[in-house]
């Protein structure tokens, strides 16, 4: 069994083992419907439980195979093309003692797809599905109380007087959901909720729609552009709420694979497609039977994805992209779970040493 654990900020990545088949049991720490592959591709921050057998051992091998992982690219910008190696090495075979190969003599995996394999991808996540058993229950939200759909996007931002921007057409890069740009704070915005402190520093009136509604994945990459906004807005939902989030890729700068990333709780992949989301027509296309649970959502390049949560963990929670370029950025967001009616259902305070953020 091994543990598979996505720690690269900027790069999605394949991975594969020479000459063995990987069954996948896992994915975010929620077990899913196991299911063989040759290579995996995974998102940074995201993990993967894979199955193998050490049986491919043959009289005339060493018993040494190279374990790879390339970036899966989907991005305009520059990145680190390199392919990272490991091995696997079987016990009481040549390869206990033998001296690794040199970089320039390895061959790597005959089924690590290529870097720009996005058919590869698309298929891959598309096997994902929850375990659905009795004692594994998928406990997707049937209905919902609250949508909420999210535009992501890059930006280029016009460049502030008396300033020098390296951007592109000298403007300074930027990213949104919603066309808001998140500001990380100075403060807790936790115990600026807890305390219910008013400030002009945050605020819950994060836009629910996008606020400008247009071709989101077809216009021109360069010639359309929407100067985001700066802040720190979020939304804020009751507890027990059945939220579904709908997360829109566009095409501003780029379209590509958005690894979005939630705090605070699981969530399922109901829908996950390419082109524009239509609710009426995409809604029945849903799995609302075995969708995959995790944390992590890989928005496709050009598309969208779908993802229902139920909001049952009191407090401030950051959704984020997790290429870390992209963070840095503003593709970043939150919302606020508030207290239910129980003692369980509400926010513990904070301890009486608790040192200023």
């Amino acid at each position: 069994m091994l543990r598979i654990i996505n720690a690269a900020l900027n790069d999605e990545l394949f991975f594969a083992i020479s000459n063995h088949t990987l069954t996948v049991v896992e994915v975010d720490a929620s077990y899913t419907k196991p299911f063989d592959t040759e290579a995996i591709m995974i998102t940074p921050g995201q993990t993967y439980t894979v199955l193998l057998n050490t049986n491919q051992h043959k009289p005339y091998s060493s018993g040494l195979f190279v374990m790879a992982a390339r970036p899966y690219l989907t991005t305009v910008f520059p990145f680190d093309n390199s392919t990272t190696i490991g091995f696997l090495k079987y016990k009481g075979t040549k390869a206990e003692h033998m001296v690794l190969p040199k970089p320039s003599n390895l061959v790597l995996p005959q089924y690590l797809p290529r870097m720009e394999d996005h058919a590869y991808a698309t298929k891959f996540v598309s096997k994902l599905r929850s375990l659905g058993t009795t004692r594994y229950p998928c406990k997707v939200p049937k209905k919902i109380d609250k949508r909420v759909v999210i535009t992501i996007s890059l930006n280029l931002q016009d460049c502030p007087a008396n300033e020098t921007c390296k951007g592109f057409n000298g403007k300074r890069y930027a990213a949104s959901m919603n066309n808001q740009s998140f500001v990380r704070p100075m403060t807790s915005i936790l115990e600026w909720h807890y305390k219910n402190y008013s400030s002009k520093q945050y605020s819950h009136d994060f836009p629910l729609q996008p606020p400008h509604v247009f071709d989101y994945t077809g216009v021109d990459p360069l010639t359309h552009n929407l100067n985001p906004k700066f802040g720190t807005k979020l939304f804020a939902v009751e507890y027990g709420t059945q939220l579904e989030i709908v997360l829109q890729d566009t095409s501003f700068l780029n379209v590509e694979n958005h690894p979005i990333h939630v705090h605070g709780h699981n969530f399922f992949v109901v829908g996950r497609e390419f082109g524009n989301f239509n609710a009426e027509k995409d809604t029945t296309q849903y799995n609302l039977v075995d969708p995959p649970e995790g944390n992590t959502v890989g928005v496709p390049m050009g598309g969208w994805a779908a993802i229902r949560i139920n909001a049952d963990n009191p407090g401030v929670w950051f959704m984020h992209c997790h290429l870390e370029e992209h963070t840095s950025w503003g593709l970043a967001s939150g919302f606020i779970v508030k207290d239910g009616v129980k003692p369980s259902q509400r926010l513990l305070p904070p301890p009486d040493d608790l040192p200023p953020c």
